[in-house]
């Protein structure tokens, strides 16, 4: 959700020129700062972000994207065992492929099962194995694989030549060649034809990255002391909440993009509430916008997110006072970037309870956020204070 000013938009980012009221009365009745979630030498994501946010330092617990996702789709991995997340993307004809679309032109979630179970059959062995997910989203595992060898983000490199970016080191030889194979099979695949027959972007090649064996998490109950639940569209931070111990709700229609069933997100969450301590829900549109360079459409995800999921939660929130409630974007994903970028996000933290909060007049957005002087870093720390010891104060944590 965070972003750069644009000129576009008068100087502010996307955030900023959104209508947000209700992130703003939160803003305007809690506290406002700055978080810091991606650790200096790890590459800004979802992964590290969403492990900060949650309480857990990465640089103690995270060996992966892979790992973290093969959880959310009940994989078990053996200690030798190696998970990568494997995109199904839109590569370029020709001797200089370009990568064209990390996302395959947002395939849907039962066009790319058909593909990955193909490729399966067609490719899977004991050594091998590919596991369908949502939409341009699946893994690899590599059964006593190797896990040293350097992989990129697509999503890190659209439009540009993908030969500098392919995988290197030891392990790449056996994960390039099973990529040239996986592409001769989807040059003539029946969802691909049918897509070019409809004006889509095909899916023409796989895409590893993101390898790493399984991790070992403390439960979220433990550390805290508090039952949780995690509601998201997207197995990265449904497997941060399997490994988290946190119950994995599942909504109908969450698609992990701009039509996803944001309200159906809050009611799920404030159903949730009244036998869980916890929930922590997840919305991944604003970030596919920013990679899309998409400035309409961050802003109208940012604006569907405050109404339908912020609005929906702090209108049903009284029923079950005393609660804190904290609204906060994982990392920025610049639309002038179209990528990750690791600046610190904004968050803000609104409570019922008396003494906990102070008045302001400030807005929700990165320009105030900045203003306020509070900086919350390391990352991780912010759920201590959440849970723990809040109390508004927005002391800087180093």
């Amino acid at each position: 959700m965070a972003d750069y000013p644009l000129k576009e938009l008068g100087g502010k980012t996307p955030l900023e020129f959104a209508r947000t009221p209700h992130m703003d009365r939160i803003t305007s009745e809690g506290t406002l700062g700055l978080v810091n979630t991606i650790p200096s030498g790890f590459s800004p994501g979802s992964d590290i972000a969403n492990l900060s946010i949650l309480g857990y330092d990465p640089r103690k617990y995270y060996t992966g994207r892979g790992p973290l996702e093969a959880a959310s789709q009940g994989v078990q991995l053996g200690p030798d065992d190696v998970a990568f997340r494997c995109n199904l993307v839109a590569i370029g004809a020709g001797d200089a492929p370009v990568m064209e679309d990390f996302t395959s032109g947002h395939i849907s979630s039962s066009e790319a099962r058909q593909i990955i179970d193909d490729l399966q059959r067609e490719f899977g062995t004991a050594e091998f194995q590919f596991y369908p997910g949502v939409a341009y989203r699946h893994l690899l595992v590599w059964r006593g694989g190797k896990e040293s060898l350097k992989t990129t983000p697509p999503h890190d490199i659209t439009g540009r030549l993908i030969n500098d970016y392919l995988p290197q080191g030891n392990g790449s030889l056996e994960i390039n060649s099973l990529m040239q194979r996986c592409r001769e099979i989807l040059l003539d695949h029946p969802v691909n034809r049918l897509r070019l027959s409809e004006g889509k972007r095909p899916a023409t090649s796989i895409w590893p990255w993101g390898q790493g064996r399984a991790p070992r998490i403390v439960s979220f109950t433990k550390k805290y002391h508090l039952t949780g639940g995690i509601i998201s569209a997207v197995d990265l931070l449904n497997g941060i909440g399997v490994l988290a111990g946190l119950e994995v709700i599942h909504v109908e229609g969450a698609t992990g993009y701009t039509d996803t069933n944001y309200l159906g997100k809050a009611e799920k969450a404030l159903e949730a509430l009244r036998k869980l301590d916890f929930v922590f829900v997840h919305v991944e549109a604003p970030d596919e916008m920013g990679h899309e360079g998409n400035i309409e459409g961050k802003i109208r995800a940012i604006e569907d997110f405050d109404e339908k999921v912020v609005g929906a939660v702090l209108r049903g929130l009284n029923s079950l006072a005393p609660f804190r409630l904290m609204v906060l974007s994982d990392h920025p994903t610049p639309i002038t970037m179209r990528t990750h970028s690791p600046e610190p996000s904004p968050f803000a933290v609104q409570s019922s309870i008396a003494g906990e909060n102070r008045k302001n007049a400030l807005t929700f957005g990165e320009t105030s956020a900045r203003d306020m002087g509070i900086l919350i870093s390391p990352g991780y720390l912010l759920m201590d204070a959440f849970i723990k010891n809040w109390r508004g104060e927005g002391k800087l944590i180093e």
